[in-house]
């Protein structure tokens, strides 16, 4: 066989190594890739980490005692416990929204949103903010915040209280919800690392991702008609020479789907890790998280409502003829926001039971696993794309090494 017959043979095999096309075979090279790649890990730390697997020993040991001992400190581990589950759940959240090249979980929607609307609403409701149990009491695996389904009367009276009602400002909501989104977006940071490191492997040994393959390919063909995403794809890849920390910075700070594409760029052209992961965190977990939690806590506590409704009717007053419909317009605007601010969070057993009737639970755990098992498709099928193309990789080289040989004689 000729070296552009196997690479045409190497490229068909990819393409129907998927889960839908071939799910045994698909499922028999991911397995064989975990098991590779687990075997390599344990030599390595067996031959270079000594120190390593003592400190890990000594460490497991430690909190073997410390769990198992019913002595004073009990009562300190498990609140240190309760710390480490609240700062695992969110940054794994964050990971789990930016890995895999956009086909990661949108987390934000899922959960951290909810969340914060949640808690901005139950303290609009109840005119205070401290209605926490702990840092650690939010939205958890399997495990609702305490403070969800509490009557106002056990907080004590409000706080925060006008004429109108109940208004509690932005910057007392902010510091209660501030923790989680910073986590959250240290993780969707963290998740952002895998195309940087494949991209630069590529690049130290010569070669390019095939996401930067099939970039180039597209910006190549002049011909073909192009969407928006690919002119803003093609528009980094001319300024790619560009990228520096305020350029990632930039990029990070704002909803940008395709954040992954300067994460290969970056790797490709060999940014330094500490520039681009310190510019990747301050724009994601800083920046980024803060401006979607400011967006949120003004939607739910009126604040936005508000904004919308003088700018309605200062735009509407320059309009010829419209003063006159004016008034049923405004009167419109106040019911809709008196229905919204009637609204609570589900914080009462019947609110329960009416949202079990509709079968609204099934629904939206339906749709997560969904999205979850879509998630680990992802993973299953690239980790076995890449272990068949490391051996298509062998197979070519010998290949090369044959016809070398047979030149030669």
């Amino acid at each position: 066989m000729s070296i552009s017959g196997l690479r045409q043979k190497h490229k068909w095999e990819l393409s129907k190594l998927t889960l839908t096309k071939q799910p045994f075979k698909t499922v028999k090279f991911f397995t064989l890739a975990i098991l590779q790649h687990t075997s390599r890990s344990f030599v390595y730390i067996f031959t270079h980490g000594c120190l390593l697997i003592l400190l890990i020993a000594a460490i497991v040991a430690v909190g073997v005692f410390l769990l198992t001992d019913d002595g004073p400190h009990r009562q300190h581990v498990e609140v240190l416990l309760e710390y480490l589950r609240f700062v695992l759940w969110w940054v794994g959240l964050g990971v789990a929204s930016s890995i895999g090249l956009g086909s990661g979980l949108h987390t934000f929607v899922l959960y951290l949103g909810p969340h914060i609307a949640f808690f901005t609403m139950k303290a609009m409701q109840c005119g205070r903010v401290d209605i926490k149990s702990a840092p650690y009491d939010t939205i958890s695996l399997n495990r609702s915040p305490t403070w969800l389904k509490k009557d106002c009367a056990e907080f004590g009276p409000p706080l925060f209280s006008s004429p109108q009602g109940p208004e509690v400002p932005l910057s007392s909501i902010l510091p209660q919800v501030q923790i989680e989104s910073i986590l959250w977006g240290f993780g969707t940071a963290i998740g952002e690392l895998p195309p940087y490191f494949i991209s630069r492997a590529a690049s130290i040994s010569g070669g390019k991702s095939d996401e930067l393959e099939e970039l180039n390919s597209s910006t190549r063909d002049n011909n073909r008609a192009s969407s928006n995403t690919d002119k803003m794809k093609r528009w980094i890849l001319s300024h790619a020479q560009y990228l520096n920390f305020f350029t990632i910075l930039l990029l990070a700070s704002i909803p940008n789907p395709l954040f992954d594409l300067a994460g290969i760029m970056c790797g490709q052209f060999g940014i330094p890790f500490w520039e681009f992961f310190l510019a990747t965190v301050l724009g994601k977990a800083i920046f980024k998280a803060h401006i979607q939690t400011v967006f949120v806590i003004s939607l739910c506590n009126n604040q936005l409502l508000d904004w919308i409704e003088s700018e309605l009717i200062w735009t509407l007053g320059f309009i010829p003829g419209v003063s006159s419909i004016l008034p049923g317009i405004v009167a419109k605007v106040h019911g809709l926001k008196n229905k919204y601010m009637a609204a609570s969070p589900p914080d009462s057993s019947k609110v329960k039971e009416e949202s079990w009737d509709l079968s609204f639970a099934t629904l939206w755990n339906t749709i997560i696993w969904m999205m979850l098992l879509n998630f680990f498709s992802t993973i299953i099928t690239s980790t076995a794309q890449s272990y068949l193309k490391n051996e298509q990789e062998k197979e070519m080289d010998f290949l090369k090494k044959k016809l070398l040989t047979n030149e030669s004689n």
